[in-house]
């Protein structure tokens, strides 16, 4: 498995490059995963609606993309990890990745002394009912590609703006909120640790710094 740091990357491109390699990947493509942040934007799902965005007062952008899910908020502070995986390969049932992919946000939360969950019908990390993480996927020829984000230290404002994942009046909150003062690299670093516990007969080949 390849690891690759790309540090803050625009959304469009970020996607088009998860397209292109899931297109072009073959039986013995390594699998990868990317860390990065995004700058403002809003991503809208397959089946999102647009009168999930209420306001937008700062003007940023709104791209309609290939995941499941509704409207969702990246920004800088904010962890998105993309796992561009093989599935057949590494013996996962899409539900069986949306688990473990939340499940080491849990695991990772816990790191930090967090008491983070699941809600039944609404895929993401919740504490005390208010969404830390959002989750979404999009598979293609049994290959996944997006994934994860986790609020570390993100303006939470621009969520104010939405229904996130499209339930009106969902608190979102952040790392930080309950002080918490790691960087989003060093929070990257924990959560890939305990991705790559969860995950199947992983070995890292590569870590690649872009």
């Amino acid at each position: 498995m390849i690891i690759k740091h790309l540090g803050r990357v625009d959304y469009e491109p970020a996607w088009e490059a998860m397209q292109v390699f899931t297109a072009a990947r073959t039986e013995d493509t390594p699998d990868e995963i990317w860390l990065l942040e995004h700058p403002p934007v809003y991503t809208l799902g397959q089946a999102g609606r647009p009168e999930h965005l209420l306001r937008n007062d700062a003007g940023i952008p709104l791209v309609k993309i290939d995941r499941g899910g509704q409207i969702t908020y990246h920004g800088p502070g904010q962890l998105v990890v993309y796992l561009l995986l093989d599935l057949r390969r590494n013996h996962l049932k899409v539900r069986e990745l949306v688990a473990l992919m939340e499940q080491a946000v849990i695991d990772c939360l816990g790191d930090y002394g967090l008491a983070a969950e699941r809600k039944e019908g609404a895929p993401g990390v919740y504490i005390d009912g208010a969404k830390i993480a959002a989750l979404g996927l999009r598979v293609r020829n049994g290959c996944s590609y997006h994934g994860l984000a986790l609020n570390v230290d993100v303006d939470l404002a621009p969520f104010t703006w939405i229904n996130p994942c499209g339930y009106e009046g969902l608190k979102t909150i952040r790392m930080k909120d309950f002080g918490i003062g790691d960087t989003v690299q060093m929070v990257g670093d924990r959560l890939l640790a305990r991705l790559q516990q969860l995950l199947p007969a992983v070995e890292v080949k590569a870590v690649a710094h872009d």
